[in-house]
């Protein structure tokens, strides 16, 4: 039980900060100038749940783990528990983890039209998770190579899922008086999105060697729905290509076929944290 509970705590924290860099990234740095404080508007309060949400998994994920540690759900709410797994390297960084949740947390209130803090302060949280799981197998430089691979796998897979919403709105805003600042948003995208998709499916491949020594094996659990992610990967990027090659030079005609497509990938993105979160706890042997 315990464990199911930490598997669904991470899914909610990846997704929270996916979706939190990935707006913010999009806002700073996409979007011109003169529709930029209209998005910071519009995704305010979508930003401050990200936050709310991404401080109150990882608190949550630091007590489990306690439980995990110990000897179930009465070890959860134990403060020596809690001191304990402050000394394990998985408590080391959450407890920055944490520290880096309330920081970002505040300057979205402060400071809510800094997007590209937001970005920063996301995008280091991220970082951190690079540190956990299995990234975190090997030591030396071996282990800082294997983690710098899988934070760039992260970075990228959350400035691509992260800004479908924008992305989306800015269809929106194309059939108003914006209508050249938000196209000039979304060519932006398509054009930087190629390196995100091409930094996931690398990194990706990297990290699959790394962690079972082979691309492709079904002779363990996590061999399958790594499988399984991948097909789903797979849809996403064939989808991405329809809307760029296919449907973008005829936007105004197959408006409602790409926003549907996008929202299709967005879904397709979810299922792909969903298994994540569930096969990054399983042994890879």
């Amino acid at each position: 039980m315990l464990a199911t509970g930490y598997i669904g705590l991470r899914c909610l924290h990846f997704a929270a900060l996916m979706l939190l860099f990935g707006c913010t990234l999009f806002i700073s740095r996409l979007a011109p100038r003169q529709i930029a404080p209209l998005m910071t508007r519009r995704f305010c309060v979508m930003q401050r749940g990200c936050l709310w949400l991404g401080l109150a998994s990882a608190l949550m994920m630091y007590v489990v783990q306690g439980g995990m540690m110990g000897n179930g759900w009465q070890d959860v709410w134990q403060p020596q528990i809690w001191l304990a797994v402050a000394g394990t390297q998985f408590g080391h960084l959450w407890l920055w983890q944490l520290l880096l949740a309330v920081t970002t947390l505040l300057v979205a209130y402060w400071h809510p039209r800094q997007q590209g803090r937001l970005a920063i302060l996301a995008g280091a949280q991220l970082l951190l998770l690079a540190g956990t799981g299995h990234a975190a197998m090997r030591e030396g430089l071996a282990g800082t190579l294997q983690r710098g691979n899988h934070a760039l796998h992260l970075l990228s897979a959350a400035a691509w899922l992260g800004s479908l919403l924008p992305v989306l709105f800015c269809m929106r805003l194309a059939r108003s008086r914006h209508k050249s600042e938000a196209i000039h948003a979304m060519m932006r995208f398509s054009r930087y999105g190629h390196l995100a998709v091409a930094g996931v499916l690398a990194t990706g491949v990297i990290n699959t060697l790394l962690i079972q020594g082979q691309l492709w094996s079904t002779a363990t659990g996590y061999g399958c729905l790594l499988i399984a992610k991948c097909a789903l990967v797979a849809l996403m990027v064939a989808i991405a290509l329809v809307n760029r090659y296919v449907l973008v030079p005829r936007l105004g005609r197959q408006r409602d076929l790409f926003i549907t497509l996008t929202w299709a990938e967005v879904a397709l993105g979810i299922a792909v944290l969903v298994l994540v979160s569930q096969f990054a706890t399983w042994e890879p042997f």
